[in-house]
């Protein structure tokens, strides 16, 4: 057990201000928010994050933390609004079943009861050699080079991959936003700004340590979803090795604007398969202004993972999404909305 010091802040300004008191810049490795902890606990106990300060925002007063608000256009999370709470909702449900679905099936029912939406769009890869202190990670030490390119990397990503790192990012909610053009809004010391969702995750590159656009003393505070003719008809698939509360080898979350048999918009994200939330745009491209058929639908699967890059263990994540993108827009397609 490594010391640290634990503190609740009972406002937004006093959190911000207590993870910019430090000697020198403050970095997550210094200070980090913590709401429902359930994936941020796990990483203390493995030794992986080792934070000197935690500051839990679940005594944050602001009511706005804790509501979903919808109107004409969008759908406004508070950033502790609980993963449970916005997938029963009744108006997220039937406004945009793509939300809903994506939550319903991230996690168990106490981990959902438990986890916070801000969190969970945060929480890290579940890769084996990043949990595993004795195995080389870049992500965890930087420089130390990967042990998951020539080891078992059947849970790798397949999209999004660098020479650095090729975890994959194992969010569900994650994929619905950066489909519908999600907004993240923040504040911190330099005030507060909005961040397209699809800006949030930073791909690997030369510094996969490097996983967000948020500075050390910025905090989530609300995430709007803008809604539109595309939201009722949408769903997320998941598919993984066993039916409960377990991770996605692929999935695909769909939303659709319908003229007919004619797609007028299509909105995609995959799941399972990339390094962060992957918006499929060559699947969405490929859509655009055609019939939605069984040939039309694998077209566009076929745009979606052209550029995949597979390893030894993985190579079946490319004919599995391209499977899992076809029945998902299918199905889709064939909601009654």
């Amino acid at each position: 057990m490594r010391p640290f010091l634990y503190e609740r802040p009972t406002s937004v300004t006093a959190a911000i201000a207590m993870a910019s008191h430090l000697d020198g810049a403050p970095t997550q490795a210094d200070t980090q928010f913590i709401a429902g902890g359930t994936n941020l606990a796990d990483y203390m106990k493995l030794g992986i994050a080792r934070p000197e300060r935690l500051l839990d925002l679940n005594e944050l007063a602001e009511p706005a933390l804790r509501q979903i608000k919808t109107d004409d256009d969008t759908i406004r999370f508070g950033a502790l609004v609980r993963m449970g709470e916005a997938a029963d909702n009744k108006d997220v449900r039937r406004r945009c079943p793509l939300l809903a679905d994506s939550l319903k099936f991230a996690a168990s029912g106490q981990l959902r009861n438990m986890a916070s939406l801000a969190g969970n769009v945060l929480q890290r890869t579940r890769c084996e050699y990043f949990r595993e202190t004795s195995w080389p990670c870049n992500k965890r030490e930087p420089g130390s080079g990967c042990a998951a390119m020539e080891g078992i990397n059947r849970q790798h990503a397949v999209l999004g991959t660098s020479d650095a790192c090729i975890a994959t990012y194992h969010g569900d909610f994650a994929q619905a936003l950066i489909a519908l053009d999600a907004v993240v809004e923040v504040e911190g010391q330099r005030g507060p700004r909005k961040i397209p969702f699809a800006s949030l995750h930073r791909l690997p590159g030369d510094t996969p340590n490097i996983e967000t656009d948020l500075a050390a003393d910025e905090v989530i505070v609300a995430i709007d979803v803008p809604l539109g003719a595309w939201s009722r008809r949408s769903r997320y698939l998941k598919i993984r090795d066993r039916e409960s509360y377990a991770f996605a080898l692929a999935s695909a979350a769909v939303a659709l604007e319908m003229d007919g048999d004619t797609v007028r918009q299509a909105r995609i994200a995959l799941g399972g398969v990339a390094t962060v939330p992957w918006r499929a745009r060559a699947a969405e491209d490929a859509l655009r202004g055609n019939a939605l058929d069984d040939k039309a639908a694998r077209a566009a699967a076929e745009a979606a993972f052209a550029d995949a890059k597979p390893r030894e263990h993985n190579a079946f994540k490319i004919p599995l999404g391209k499977r899992t993108l076809v029945r998902a827009l299918l199905e889709t397609r064939d909601m009654k909305v």
